[in-house]
């Protein structure tokens, strides 16, 4: 159904834009912009809580493919972990098509971790990402939906988000994708303007006002239609960096400076208006900086036994922005619950591609398709 509906707005949304531009955004107002669905851009806390009644979310998540080269990582990492309040700590993975092993993605599923997207071809080309426009990008993200969810067997609805390979933007184009596909919400977007205090979670509704950091940035009123910001740490420099990996002065192979290195980006949140603290990584940093691994465990190992801190995925924020309620209510709050998703693991291959002389392999949950998935061809048919 899912699938029949992106399909139909695919071509209808593709002439309505052909015959007009969307609407220029204006000022927010936010006497008219209100929870649940929509909210100005803004450093201050939803709902007027004081920081010390806000919970302070810290959202750990995983760029590109997930494989036997990554998952050892994840389940020695994250699996089995619980927040203060006894609910799982959440995760989320942008995962990337090629090369992933979609029965490990229905195990991260089944571990009720959050499945987001980060397109099916990631080319490396900045400039196919910076003017891509909306066809393209449905091609990449919309089909990706069906394609994730028919091999990893997990539910189209249960995918909410997407990140754009190298945080680059296309513009109004990126978020159209995220409305039209039935999404919520965009995790590409970086800040170094609003760091202290951090920014929020918002809604495109109205003009945003976060610094353009990798152009072309949304200018046009995309209602209902979340964006995720990245608020970038400081390095040991005092250089942004929206990335732990891209971080230039680290520390290194220490692994208490890197504690402390992680402490100190987290305070900036805590100790101020409490906006989500990412932890923005790709898992192969962490085969070539142990100490880095090392300091991530300890520090995950602290906040899951603090009563103020909840380790969660990104769509797990967006809910609570949307209806926010102080901490004392929601330590009390039921955990998520999630249907496990079965998994009939098939190894596929040698799997010709339409993109290159290359063969693939592919283990997933069903049948094995005729041809690779790639662009255009989501299920290989």
């Amino acid at each position: 159904m899912r699938v029949a509906l992106i399909l139909c707005n695919l071509v209808v949304l593709a002439l309505v834009y052909a015959e007009s531009e969307l609407p220029l955004a204006e000022p927010c107002d936010p006497e008219k912009c209100k929870l649940p669905d929509c909210r100005c851009s803004s450093v201050e806390i939803p709902g007027g809580l004081a920081p010390r009644d806000t919970p302070q979310f810290v959202l750990l998540t995983f760029d590109d493919g997930v494989n036997i080269n990554n998952i050892e990582t994840y389940r020695a990492l994250i699996y089995n972990r619980k927040n203060k309040n006894s609910c799982p700590a959440g995760t989320t993975f942008f995962v990337s098509h090629e090369y992933t092993d979609y029965s490990l993605v229905n195990e991260l599923y089944n571990q009720g971790f959050e499945i987001a997207l980060h397109s099916i071809s990631h080319r490396t080309d900045d400039v196919y990402w910076r003017t891509a426009d909306y066809e393209t990008l449905m091609k990449e993200f919309g089909d990706q939906i069906t394609l994730t969810s028919h091999f990893a067997n997990i539910p189209e609805s249960e995918i909410f988000g997407i990140r754009s390979p190298f945080l680059q933007l296309s513009g109004n184009s990126s978020f159209q994708v995220v409305s039209s596909a039935g999404l919520k919400y965009d995790s590409s977007w970086p800040t170094t303007a609003f760091t202290d205090p951090g920014l929020w979670p918002y809604t495109l509704d109205y003009q945003s006002t976060q610094d353009c950091i990798v152009p072309p940035c949304p200018t046009a009123s995309i209602p209902g239609t979340w964006v995720m910001p990245i608020v970038a740490w400081s390095d040991l420099g005092g250089l942004p960096c929206s990335f732990v990996d891209a971080c230039f002065f680290n520390p290194g192979h220490d692994e208490e400076a890197w504690f402390q290195f992680i402490i100190k980006n987290f305070e900036r949140h805590y100790l101020g208006n409490r906006a989500p603290f990412g932890y923005y990584v790709h898992e192969a940093f962490f085969t070539v900086n142990d100490a880095a691994r090392r300091a991530l465990v300890r520090f995950l190992d602290m906040i899951n036994n603090l009563n103020d801190v909840f380790m969660v995925n990104a769509n797990e924020v967006i809910n609570w922005v949307q209806n926010p309620i102080p901490l004392n209510e929601y330590v009390q709050k039921d955990c998520p619950r999630r249907t496990p998703s079965a998994c009939r693991v098939t190894s596929c291959g040698p799997l010709s591609s339409s993109h290159t002389e290359m063969q693939y392999w592919m283990r997933i949950c069903n049948s094995c398709p005729r041809t690779y998935p790639w662009i255009g061809n989501p299920l290989g048919l």
